[in-house]
């Protein structure tokens, strides 16, 4: 014989009215605001160990790299990186997801491009992309080409591979009803592959964009003539960590913007993808 009550399962709560306690108003504030706690809780440990334990030379503290941070920003020199290096990883971003796409879209509808130009891709993209960037140095000179083509290379695969799985993604069903009907393989592309494979594709476009960022630095630590690249170098060799560390929380700042941006984009466009 049982000596306790039984527990209910979570149906009977809901039968109940019972509201789940991760539903409840001030539970889903308090998990909105987590990542704010994480951050907090990181920096607390930062600004401890920097004036403790750790070097300042070698980890400066948040609040140094705040103040770091407030007089770059009366500094043109910093501007003018930042215009430089969000040029090179916007065109750069635009120009390797525009060729992803292209060479996606062949892939995923031709069996014989697959077989002929994919595991090329794949080998490109296998290849240490770092290697690149000299020769990029040599054959388009020490301009802003060379490290804005550099960053088209970064983002090429994730857009191809995500166009190739999201081409593939569409219901055979449905591709078997549009050929009862007639349609054409226009019509069937424009109609079915291109709306089902949408969410795929912003999924490696939001993969694409902080790698088009991390090429043009890269582009700039090897042959850059100007840049935030070239600007965390110069502090690194200077000793200047706080500034180098403002230029590191400039990057981030740059990559959560640009990844935000990505976002909207797709919760405006695939919208019906969010829908429960």
């Amino acid at each position: 014989m049982s000596t306790g009550a039984a527990i209910p399962d979570r149906d009977e709560i809901a039968l109940a009215g019972a509201v789940p306690w991760s539903s409840r108003p001030v539970v889903r504030v308090l998990l909105k605001l987590l990542p704010a706690f994480a951050i907090l809780a990181i920096l607390a440990l930062w600004q401890l160990l920097s004036t403790t334990v750790i070097d300042p030379i070698v980890l400066p503290a948040p609040v140094e790299v705040a103040k770091a941070w407030v007089g770059l920003l009366d500094e043109p020199f910093y501007w003018e990186a930042v215009r430089l290096t969000a040029w090179e990883a916007i065109a750069g971003f635009f120009i390797g997801a525009s060729i992803g796409i292209v060479m996606g879209t062949i892939i995923g509808l031709n069996q014989y491009a697959r077989r002929a130009l994919y595991p090329l891709a794949v080998g490109f993209q296998t290849t240490p992309q770092v290697a690149l960037a000299p020769l990029f140095m040599v054959w388009f000179g020490f301009g802003t080409t060379p490290r804005i083509l550099f960053a088209a290379t970064t983002c090429v695969f994730p857009v191809l591979v995500a166009v190739v799985v999201g081409l593939g993604s569409a219901d055979p069903d449905s591709r078997t009803l549009l050929r009862s009907f007639g349609a054409s393989r226009m019509q069937t592309y424009f109609r079915l592959l291109v709306p089902s494979s949408l969410p795929v594709v912003f999924a490696g476009i939001r993969v694409a964009v902080p790698l088009a960022l991390i090429g043009a630095i890269v582009g700039e630590f090897v042959g850059g003539q100007g840049g935030l690249g070239v600007l965390l170098t110069q502090f690194n060799f200077q000793l200047q960590m706080p500034n180098a560390f403002a230029v590191v929380a400039t990057l981030a700042t740059l990559g959560l913007i640009s990844y935000g941006i990505v976002e909207l984009i797709d919760r405006r466009v695939v919208y019906w993808a969010r829908r429960k």
